[in-house]
């Protein structure tokens, strides 16, 4: 199946970067409010996910979760999470660094969303 969550070299980088100066890490793609719509990056638990929340994979090594309400305007594409400079407005924890997480997408083929189980019809 293909991955519903990729990584750019840059991210895994910068994950693996947070990760030796955080511990553990998770991802949750925020769905709007003061941080706009990005992935926001948490040590492992500092962010409290609940039965509205899915995983749809890791980026390097840390799960990354959803929203399902999101999921269902996303679930079509396939996320990649990529880093852009500047400083962002979110309580992600690379923002001291001057730096963002930014997710990136393409629409999933045909051929992928029905391995995925996904129906063609929006």
């Amino acid at each position: 199946m293909p991955p519903r969550v990729l990584a750019t070299d840059a991210a895994l980088t910068l994950v693996d970067k947070l990760t030796q100066l955080h511990g553990p890490l998770m991802f949750h793609q925020s769905g709007g409010c003061c941080d706009g719509s990005q992935p926001m990056c948490f040590g492992e638990g500092e962010f409290k996910t609940g039965d509205s929340d899915i995983c749809l994979g890791e980026v390097g090594g840390a799960k990354f979760y959803m929203s399902k309400d999101q999921y269902e305007y996303w679930k079509h594409t396939q996320l990649i999470i990529d880093v852009s400079p500047g400083r962002g407005s979110s309580f992600s924890l690379e923002i001291p660094l001057g730096v963002r997480f930014i997710t990136k997408s393409r629409l999933f083929t045909e051929a992928e969303l029905k391995e995925l189980g996904v129906s063609l019809f929006l």
